[in-house]
Protein backbone atom coordinates (compact mmCIF):
# COMPACT_ATOMS: atom_id res chain seq x y z
CA UNK A 1 0.00 0.00 0.00
CA UNK A 2 0.82 3.34 -0.40
CA UNK A 3 1.46 5.50 2.48
CA UNK A 4 3.37 8.82 3.97
CA UNK A 5 6.16 7.60 6.88
CA UNK A 6 9.11 8.57 8.26
CA UNK A 7 12.05 6.19 9.37
CA UNK A 8 13.31 8.91 11.76
CA UNK A 9 12.45 12.39 13.61
CA UNK A 10 13.42 15.30 12.01
CA UNK A 11 11.89 18.10 9.44
CA UNK A 12 9.20 17.90 6.94
CA UNK A 13 11.38 16.50 4.21
CA UNK A 14 12.05 12.86 6.74
CA UNK A 15 8.22 12.71 5.58
CA UNK A 16 8.46 9.67 2.73
CA UNK A 17 5.82 8.52 0.28
CA UNK A 18 6.47 4.54 -1.20
CA UNK A 19 5.60 1.28 -0.62
CA UNK A 20 4.83 -0.15 2.88
CA UNK A 21 3.28 -3.73 3.62
CA UNK A 22 -0.68 -3.49 4.25
CA UNK A 23 -1.14 -4.01 7.94
CA UNK A 24 -3.16 -6.87 9.28
CA UNK A 25 -5.82 -6.63 11.63
CA UNK A 26 -5.08 -8.24 15.06
CA UNK A 27 -8.48 -9.94 17.12
CA UNK A 28 -9.43 -6.41 18.41
CA UNK A 29 -8.60 -4.30 15.78
CA UNK A 30 -10.60 -3.15 12.19
CA UNK A 31 -9.03 -2.60 9.15
CA UNK A 32 -10.18 0.87 7.23
CA UNK A 33 -9.84 1.73 3.66
CA UNK A 34 -8.04 5.12 4.57
CA UNK A 35 -10.15 8.16 2.09
CA UNK A 36 -8.91 10.76 3.66
CA UNK A 37 -6.54 12.03 7.02
CA UNK A 38 -6.13 15.34 8.48
CA UNK A 39 -2.55 16.62 9.52
CA UNK A 40 -2.35 18.38 12.93
CA UNK A 41 0.30 20.58 14.87
CA UNK A 42 0.44 17.70 17.05
CA UNK A 43 1.47 15.19 14.37
CA UNK A 44 4.43 17.75 13.14
CA UNK A 45 5.62 17.31 16.69
CA UNK A 46 5.61 13.62 16.90
CA UNK A 47 7.50 14.12 13.29
CA UNK A 48 10.06 16.18 14.18
CA UNK A 49 10.68 14.49 17.85
CA UNK A 50 9.78 17.82 19.81
CA UNK A 51 7.19 15.34 21.40
CA UNK A 52 8.33 11.83 22.14
CA UNK A 53 6.67 8.98 22.73
CA UNK A 54 6.59 5.77 21.99
CA UNK A 55 6.25 4.34 18.18
CA UNK A 56 7.07 1.98 15.62
CA UNK A 57 10.21 2.70 13.02
CA UNK A 58 8.99 3.05 9.79
CA UNK A 59 6.49 5.26 11.49
CA UNK A 60 3.47 6.12 9.11
CA UNK A 61 1.50 10.18 9.61
CA UNK A 62 -1.10 11.19 11.55
CA UNK A 63 -4.00 10.47 13.78
CA UNK A 64 -7.46 11.21 12.42
CA UNK A 65 -8.75 9.41 9.50
CA UNK A 66 -12.02 8.75 7.49
CA UNK A 67 -13.09 5.39 5.56
CA UNK A 68 -14.80 2.44 4.97
CA UNK A 69 -14.56 -1.03 7.03
CA UNK A 70 -12.41 -3.65 4.71
CA UNK A 71 -11.66 -6.27 7.50
CA UNK A 72 -12.87 -6.85 11.23
CA UNK A 73 -11.27 -8.88 13.65
CA UNK A 74 -13.05 -12.13 15.41
CA UNK A 75 -13.12 -9.43 18.27
CA UNK A 76 -14.00 -6.30 16.83
CA UNK A 77 -17.67 -6.25 17.83
CA UNK A 78 -19.68 -3.37 16.55
CA UNK A 79 -18.53 -2.43 13.12
CA UNK A 80 -18.84 -4.36 9.69
CA UNK A 81 -17.15 -4.49 5.70
CA UNK A 82 -18.55 -1.40 4.62
CA UNK A 83 -19.27 0.58 7.59
CA UNK A 84 -18.33 4.32 7.43
CA UNK A 85 -15.93 5.15 10.26
CA UNK A 86 -13.57 7.71 11.99
CA UNK A 87 -10.65 7.65 14.54
CA UNK A 88 -8.64 10.54 16.01
CA UNK A 89 -6.07 8.95 17.98
CA UNK A 90 -3.33 6.91 15.57
CA UNK A 91 0.08 7.55 15.06
CA UNK A 92 1.57 7.80 18.68
CA UNK A 93 1.65 5.60 21.81
CA UNK A 94 2.96 2.80 19.66
CA UNK A 95 -0.44 3.06 17.08
CA UNK A 96 0.80 3.26 13.23
CA UNK A 97 -0.50 6.32 12.01
CA UNK A 98 -3.77 7.10 9.91
CA UNK A 99 -1.92 8.63 6.27
CA UNK A 100 -1.43 5.58 4.29
CA UNK A 101 -4.03 3.73 2.06
CA UNK A 102 -5.11 1.12 4.76
CA UNK A 103 -4.73 1.54 8.42
CA UNK A 104 -5.57 -0.94 11.71
CA UNK A 105 -7.64 0.69 14.66
CA UNK A 106 -8.42 -0.82 17.56
CA UNK A 107 -12.00 -1.08 18.00
CA UNK A 108 -12.50 0.86 20.86
CA UNK A 109 -10.59 3.94 18.96
CA UNK A 110 -13.39 4.01 16.07
CA UNK A 111 -16.51 5.69 15.83
CA UNK A 112 -19.55 5.11 13.34
CA UNK A 113 -19.56 8.11 10.84
CA UNK A 114 -22.88 9.58 10.70
CA UNK A 115 -24.88 9.34 7.25
CA UNK A 116 -24.43 12.20 4.42
CA UNK A 117 -21.33 13.54 6.41
CA UNK A 118 -18.36 13.79 4.23
CA UNK A 119 -15.09 12.41 5.34
CA UNK A 120 -13.32 15.34 4.28
CA UNK A 121 -15.63 17.22 6.55
CA UNK A 122 -15.43 14.37 9.49
CA UNK A 123 -11.67 14.68 9.55
CA UNK A 124 -11.29 18.17 9.77
CA UNK A 125 -13.14 18.48 12.72
CA UNK A 126 -11.92 15.42 14.73
CA UNK A 127 -8.91 16.70 16.04
CA UNK A 128 -9.93 19.98 17.08
CA UNK A 129 -13.49 19.75 18.09
CA UNK A 130 -12.10 16.74 20.20
CA UNK A 131 -9.72 19.22 21.76
CA UNK A 132 -12.67 21.65 22.20
CA UNK A 133 -15.06 19.02 23.85
CA UNK A 134 -12.62 18.11 26.31
CA UNK A 135 -11.65 21.75 27.27
CA UNK A 136 -15.35 22.32 28.07
CA UNK A 137 -16.32 19.66 29.49
CA UNK A 138 -14.24 17.05 30.56
CA UNK A 139 -11.45 19.32 32.08
CA UNK A 140 -13.61 22.71 32.26
CA UNK A 141 -16.24 21.20 34.04
CA UNK A 142 -18.53 23.75 31.95
CA UNK A 143 -22.21 24.75 33.38
CA UNK A 144 -24.91 26.19 32.02
CA UNK A 145 -25.32 29.89 32.16
CA UNK A 146 -21.49 30.49 32.93
CA UNK A 147 -19.61 33.00 31.08
CA UNK A 148 -16.54 31.58 28.84
CA UNK A 149 -13.78 33.52 26.88
CA UNK A 150 -12.68 32.01 23.94
CA UNK A 151 -9.17 33.18 22.19
CA UNK A 152 -8.51 32.44 18.63
CA UNK A 153 -12.27 31.98 18.15
CA UNK A 154 -11.86 32.08 14.68
CA UNK A 155 -9.62 29.06 14.38
CA UNK A 156 -10.03 25.07 14.06
CA UNK A 157 -10.52 24.22 17.75
CA UNK A 158 -11.81 27.66 18.67
CA UNK A 159 -14.75 27.90 16.73
CA UNK A 160 -15.61 24.57 17.82
CA UNK A 161 -14.90 25.72 21.61
CA UNK A 162 -17.43 28.62 20.41
CA UNK A 163 -20.36 26.23 19.09
CA UNK A 164 -20.26 24.23 21.65
CA UNK A 165 -20.20 26.04 24.70
CA UNK A 166 -23.11 28.17 23.08
CA UNK A 167 -25.30 25.02 22.71
CA UNK A 168 -24.29 24.11 26.55
CA UNK A 169 -26.02 27.53 27.51
CA UNK A 170 -22.90 29.58 28.16
CA UNK A 171 -22.58 33.55 27.17
CA UNK A 172 -19.26 32.96 24.69
CA UNK A 173 -17.07 36.10 24.63
CA UNK A 174 -14.71 35.39 21.38
CA UNK A 175 -11.77 36.63 20.71
CA UNK A 176 -10.56 36.69 16.76
CA UNK A 177 -9.46 38.84 13.97
CA UNK A 178 -11.84 40.91 12.66
CA UNK A 179 -12.91 38.89 9.71
CA UNK A 180 -14.29 35.70 12.11
CA UNK A 181 -16.86 38.23 13.97
CA UNK A 182 -19.63 37.01 11.39
CA UNK A 183 -18.57 33.56 12.03
CA UNK A 184 -18.13 33.14 15.50
CA UNK A 185 -21.54 34.93 16.30
CA UNK A 186 -23.35 32.64 13.90
CA UNK A 187 -21.53 30.15 15.93
CA UNK A 188 -23.27 31.04 18.69
CA UNK A 189 -21.21 33.63 20.37
CA UNK A 190 -22.76 36.49 22.45
CA UNK A 191 -19.78 38.44 22.33
CA UNK A 192 -16.99 39.23 20.09
CA UNK A 193 -13.63 41.39 20.73
CA UNK A 194 -11.18 42.21 18.06
CA UNK A 195 -7.46 40.65 18.88
CA UNK A 196 -5.98 44.11 17.95
CA UNK A 197 -7.95 45.97 20.61
CA UNK A 198 -5.29 47.77 22.41
CA UNK A 199 -7.19 46.63 25.38
CA UNK A 200 -8.35 43.58 24.79
CA UNK A 201 -8.53 42.57 28.55
CA UNK A 202 -10.14 46.11 29.38
CA UNK A 203 -12.92 45.09 26.81
CA UNK A 204 -13.63 41.97 28.12
CA UNK A 205 -13.81 43.46 31.53
CA UNK A 206 -16.95 46.14 30.27
CA UNK A 207 -18.42 42.76 28.83
CA UNK A 208 -18.24 40.65 31.83
CA UNK A 209 -17.83 43.10 35.10
CA UNK A 210 -18.51 39.91 37.24
CA UNK A 211 -15.71 38.31 35.78
CA UNK A 212 -15.17 35.38 33.45
CA UNK A 213 -16.10 31.62 34.70
CA UNK A 214 -13.36 29.89 32.11
CA UNK A 215 -10.79 31.36 29.95
CA UNK A 216 -9.80 29.28 26.87
CA UNK A 217 -6.55 30.67 24.74
CA UNK A 218 -6.20 28.30 21.25
CA UNK A 219 -3.31 30.95 20.16
CA UNK A 220 -1.03 29.61 22.02
CA UNK A 221 -0.06 33.07 23.85
CA UNK A 222 -0.85 31.95 27.25
CA UNK A 223 -0.48 35.40 28.83
CA UNK A 224 -1.54 33.96 32.20
CA UNK A 225 -1.41 37.82 33.72
CA UNK A 226 -4.53 38.65 31.07
CA UNK A 227 -6.24 35.99 32.09
CA UNK A 228 -6.34 35.89 35.92
CA UNK A 229 -7.06 39.64 35.43
CA UNK A 230 -10.39 38.90 33.91
CA UNK A 231 -11.56 35.45 36.29
CA UNK A 232 -14.62 36.04 38.33
CA UNK A 233 -14.63 33.50 42.09
CA UNK A 234 -13.63 29.80 41.14
CA UNK A 235 -12.77 30.41 37.31
CA UNK A 236 -11.29 27.85 35.50
CA UNK A 237 -8.36 28.47 33.30
CA UNK A 238 -7.69 25.73 30.23
CA UNK A 239 -4.65 25.36 28.83
CA UNK A 240 -3.94 23.53 25.80
CA UNK A 241 -1.70 24.82 23.31
CA UNK A 242 2.00 26.70 23.91
CA UNK A 243 4.16 23.93 24.13
CA UNK A 244 7.28 26.25 24.60
CA UNK A 245 5.77 28.99 26.11
CA UNK A 246 6.37 30.33 29.89
CA UNK A 247 4.05 32.91 31.26
CA UNK A 248 4.18 34.30 34.35
CA UNK A 249 1.46 33.32 37.18
CA UNK A 250 0.05 35.91 38.79
CA UNK A 251 -0.49 33.13 42.37
CA UNK A 252 -1.94 35.89 44.26
CA UNK A 253 -4.92 36.86 42.67
CA UNK A 254 -5.31 33.29 41.08
CA UNK A 255 -5.85 31.63 44.65
CA UNK A 256 -7.61 34.63 46.45
CA UNK A 257 -10.41 34.25 44.13
CA UNK A 258 -10.29 30.99 44.66
CA UNK A 259 -9.30 29.98 40.89
CA UNK A 260 -7.64 26.98 39.03
CA UNK A 261 -5.80 26.23 35.91
CA UNK A 262 -6.30 22.83 34.47
CA UNK A 263 -4.02 21.87 31.20
CA UNK A 264 -4.39 18.92 29.29
CA UNK A 265 -3.05 17.02 25.96
CA UNK A 266 -5.31 14.97 23.72
CA UNK A 267 -3.19 12.53 23.37
CA UNK A 268 -3.25 11.61 27.41
CA UNK A 269 -7.04 11.30 26.90
CA UNK A 270 -8.65 8.06 28.16
CA UNK A 271 -10.58 5.83 25.79
CA UNK A 272 -13.53 6.72 27.34
CA UNK A 273 -12.96 9.98 27.54
CA UNK A 274 -12.74 10.20 23.24
CA UNK A 275 -15.78 7.63 22.78
CA UNK A 276 -17.53 10.66 25.15
CA UNK A 277 -16.33 13.16 22.93
CA UNK A 278 -17.09 11.56 20.08
CA UNK A 279 -20.81 10.70 20.80
CA UNK A 280 -20.91 14.60 21.20
CA UNK A 281 -19.28 15.09 18.16
CA UNK A 282 -21.29 13.09 16.07
CA UNK A 283 -24.72 14.37 17.47
CA UNK A 284 -23.07 17.67 16.18
CA UNK A 285 -22.12 16.31 12.52
CA UNK A 286 -25.11 14.49 12.58
CA UNK A 287 -27.36 17.64 12.85
CA UNK A 288 -25.06 19.71 10.47
CA UNK A 289 -24.02 22.21 12.90
CA UNK A 290 -20.53 20.82 12.95
CA UNK A 291 -18.02 22.19 9.88
CA UNK A 292 -14.46 23.01 9.72
CA UNK A 293 -14.05 26.62 9.32
CA UNK A 294 -11.96 25.87 5.87
CA UNK A 295 -10.82 22.51 4.24
CA UNK A 296 -7.21 22.48 2.19
CA UNK A 297 -7.17 18.98 0.36
CA UNK A 298 -4.14 17.73 -0.97
CA UNK A 299 -2.97 14.31 -2.40
CA UNK A 300 -1.26 12.04 0.26
CA UNK A 301 1.77 12.00 -2.18
CA UNK A 302 2.39 15.81 -1.11
CA UNK A 303 2.69 15.06 2.66
CA UNK A 304 5.64 16.84 3.17
CA UNK A 305 4.38 19.62 1.94
CA UNK A 306 1.14 19.85 3.90
CA UNK A 307 3.67 19.22 7.16
CA UNK A 308 5.81 22.22 6.07
CA UNK A 309 2.39 24.36 5.45
CA UNK A 310 1.07 23.15 9.25
CA UNK A 311 3.97 23.98 10.63
CA UNK A 312 4.82 27.25 9.13
CA UNK A 313 1.16 28.61 9.72
CA UNK A 314 0.50 29.22 5.95
CA UNK A 315 -2.01 26.80 5.54
CA UNK A 316 -5.26 28.43 5.05
CA UNK A 317 -7.64 25.72 6.01
CA UNK A 318 -7.31 22.54 7.97
CA UNK A 319 -5.31 20.52 5.82
CA UNK A 320 -6.77 17.01 4.63
CA UNK A 321 -4.67 14.41 3.10
CA UNK A 322 -6.88 12.26 -0.06
CA UNK A 323 -5.48 8.84 -1.03
CA UNK A 324 -7.00 8.41 -4.24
Amino acid sequence: MRAAYIAQFGPPEVIRYGELPTPQPGPSDVLVDVEVSAVNHVDTFVRSGAWRTPVPMPLVVGRDLAGTVAAVGPGAVGFAVGDRVWCNSLGYAGRQGAAAERAVVPVDRLYPLPDGVAAAEAVAVAHPATTAYLALFTHGRLRMGETVVVLGAGGNVGSALVLMAALAGARVIAVAGARSAEDVRRLGAAEFVDYRDPDVTGRIKELAPKGVDMFVDTSARNDLSEAVDVLARRARIVLLSGLTTRPELPAGPLYTKDCSIVGFAISQASIDELAEAAAGLNRLLASGRLRPPAVEPMPLSEAAEAHRLVESGKATGKVVLFTR
